[in-house]
């Protein structure tokens, strides 16, 4: 298969499907998985990973908001699909009509949303979220005093004649920190549970209870209950590099690029915008076709490398909109066109994120839509996604 070489990302089916295996493994029998792939995928490609992990058997899907579900739903996808945030509820017919979960984090908007599932004329399958100390969303347990009030407010969305309470849920907060976590994701597990015996008391009981993200997933299985939610774990990245050991995992994203110019330059220059990098001996210098706009920090300028040739090459001067320059002095044998990694294979994405003070996630989720995703199977591309000109690559223009 032929494709544009300009700035591509290279997904790994394999990879993400030995991942998924691999996660499957730990799971105790009957537990289901959720497959996270919300923000396209992080940053994958959506469509194609959902195609592959329902192949695999993933049970259900879970995205941000009714945009992507609806993403997954026109693309032929039929499990269930599970909404994490916010929708405004005068969507619940399309709610109903696309067979999509809901996730409600509070009585006000569980009754917004009834409502207007009543004026549809529709029911509305949702799960209840419990705040058990991310204090983001949820109806709150942490806090002692509202306990009490919690467990009524449960037990009153559940009674709503147009929602259907068929899971309740929570999200960790430090399950990827090993042990400096444990003591409070444990507590969280406990909240959960309380709240999920004291709305068996009264008689309420839920087909799904899930809390398990990626670092649930990998380091407390007494937190699996009906359902996990792995994420950045299926795309062969780590929660956190105190998680590393917890389980192999393989990177299913490579950056790529190529050279686009070589020359030769003597002393008393420098390099890109604002002059930042001073040429002070004879350096091969090799502009490469990637900037921030593709999702390549200019935070990175002057501090990280690409590999080129096989061999890293420091990023010299700022880097600009749509290009970068590498000093690529020493390595043999470069031509224009050859190929470059980013980041992947050798140059782990985790790098980089340290040296921008984040995490894996922010990378492989920045990486923009006019960079096309190509899949491989078997080491050898199979498909493509081009968000910027399908068209144009469907007639064979690029």
């Amino acid at each position: 298969m032929d494709f544009l070489h300009r700035v591509w990302a290279e997904i790994d089916l394999d990879a993400l499907e030995y991942n998924y295996k691999t996660l499957r493994a730990r799971l105790h029998d009957g537990c289901r998985m959720m497959c996270i792939v919300k923000a396209d995928a992080y940053g994958h490609g959506a469509l194609t990973v959902s195609k592959t992990l329902d192949r695999c058997g993933a049970e259900w899907f879970g995205v941000s908001n009714i945009e992507e579900a609806a993403e997954l739903r026109l693309s032929g996808i039929q499990k269930p699909v599970f909404i994490l945030g916010y929708t405004p509820p005068g969507y619940a017919g399309a709610l109903a009509e696309m067979k999509l979960s809901q996730s409600v984090f509070s009585l006000d908007y569980a009754r917004e949303l009834d409502r207007a599932a009543r004026e549809a004329g529709v029911s509305v399958d949702v799960h209840i979220k419990i705040d058990t100390g991310m204090n983001r969303l949820g109806l709150i347990y942490q806090e002692q005093e509202r306990r009490a009030e919690t467990i009524e407010e449960a037990e009153t969305i559940c009674r709503l004649k147009n929602l259907r309470a068929t899971g309740m849920f929570t999200h960790f907060s430090v399950a990827d920190e090993g042990e400096d976590g444990e003591a409070f994701t444990r507590e969280q597990c406990r909240c959960f549970q309380e709240v999920r015996d004291a709305l068996k008391e009264k008689g309420i009981t839920f087909s799904f209870h899930h809390c398990a993200n990626s670092g649930g997933t990998l380091a407390y299985p007494e937190a699996q209950f009906d359902m996990v939610r792995p994420g950045i774990a299926l795309y062969g990245l780590y929660p956190s590099e105190k998680l590393r050991s917890e389980m192999p995992l393989r990177p299913v994203m490579t950056l790529k690029s190529v050279i686009s110019f070589l020359k030769e330059v003597k002393p008393g220059g420098a390099v890109s915008y604002g002059r930042t990098f001073e040429i002070e001996r004879p350096m091969t210098l090799a502009t490469i076709p990637i900037g921030y706009a593709d999702g390549y920090a200019r935070s990175l300028s002057g501090r990280a490398d690409l590999l080129v040739g096989g061999r890293r090459a420091k990023i010299v001067g700022r880097v600009c909109m749509d290009q970068l320059v590498v000093d690529v002095t020493g390595i043999p044998g470069l031509r224009a066109d050859d190929e470059v990694i980013v980041f992947g294979g050798g140059l782990p994405v985790d790098e980089l994120a340290r040296l921008e003070d984040t995490i894996n996630y922010e990378l492989v989720c920045r990486v923009s839509k006019r960079v096309p995703r190509i899949y491989r199977r078997g080491g050898q591309p199979l498909s493509a996604m081009n968000y910027l000109c399908p068209e144009a690559w469907e007639k064979g223009l690029l």
